[in-house]
């Protein structure tokens, strides 16, 4: 028995040392920049899906390389400025930005012909070379954009900005981005998680409710999703419609909470092995 507890105690020692370490590029926009500035969430988050993930897989080193607001035409147009580093995994999550800036989406078409960053899914190729230049045995993951509810800046009301329910001002649906972002990587045979139809991130578990000024009465009420769809908000008079009571998926409409972090680190777990 004794010498069967050291032969274990060595066996599991070994194994432990022998793990390869590996390092992942997040790519993103303020949904992976927040990782690290969780001060700009009113503390409201305290920690994003980076964090989560490599507290379980310490093998795994992550380097942020999340732009609050950018696109992804953006990035792609900046890609060569940015230090993009060689990596064992790359993951993409952009695209709700270049959605609600009423972007051109194009199609697969564009992926495949190289097109340029004059749409998004052209902007996408542009990324995936980047990293296939540096590391052409890495493993892609795309992330598609998750549902938004409606958006206002924890700390500048003005900042805000209508949910995914509806079109952007150019008549594109967020589920369009999404559905081609899903489309270009399941043909390019990478792996990818799908936010959007998540059945723990659908409209109406993004948050609690929205308290809101009933136009009939003046006074603040409790408006649960389609109703507070509906009713208007001045970021000019109005309180702040997303009182910590309301935090549910994310905290302010568009950006996920702890919990909503949770349900982004349980879907990238198994694949960053």
């Amino acid at each position: 028995m004794k010498y069967a507890l050291l032969y274990t105690w060595i066996l599991l020692l070994s194994c432990s040392f022998g793990q390869k370490q590996q390092t992942w590029l997040a790519l993103g926009d303020s949904i992976t920049y927040l990782n690290e500035h969780p001060d700009e969430t009113g503390h409201r988050v305290s920690k994003g899906y980076m964090t989560l993930i490599t507290e379980k897989r310490p093998n795994i080193q992550y380097v942020n390389q999340g732009h609050n607001g950018w696109t992804a035409v953006g990035i792609a147009e900046q890609i060569e400025k940015l230090g993009i580093e060689k990596a064992d995994y790359y993951t993409v999550f952009l695209g709700t930005n270049d959605w609600w800036a009423g972007l051109p989406l194009g199609s697969t078409a564009d992926f495949r012909g190289n097109t340029g960053s004059g749409t998004t899914s052209g902007a996408f190729r542009i990324i995936v070379d980047k990293f296939r230049s540096l590391n052409p045995d890495a493993e892609i993951v795309f992330i598609t954009p998750m549902q938004r509810s409606d958006f206002v800046y924890i700390n500048d009301y003005k900042n805000n900005a209508w949910g995914s329910y509806k079109p952007n001002k150019n008549g594109q649906t967020l589920e369009a981005f999404a559905d081609t972002i899903q489309a270009i990587g399941l043909k390019e045979g990478f792996k990818v998680v799908d936010l959007y139809h998540h059945p723990k991130l659908r409209l109406e578990k993004l948050v609690k409710f929205k308290w809101l000024k009933d136009p009939a009465t003046g006074k603040y009420r409790k408006y649960r999703y389609p109703a507070y769809t509906g009713i208007p908000f001045n970021p000019e008079t109005d309180e702040y419609p997303y009182p910590v009571k309301a935090i549910d998926m994310t905290y302010d409409g568009l950006h996920p909470s702890d919990k909503g972090y949770r349900v982004i680190a349980a879907e990238l777990l198994p694949i960053l092995r």
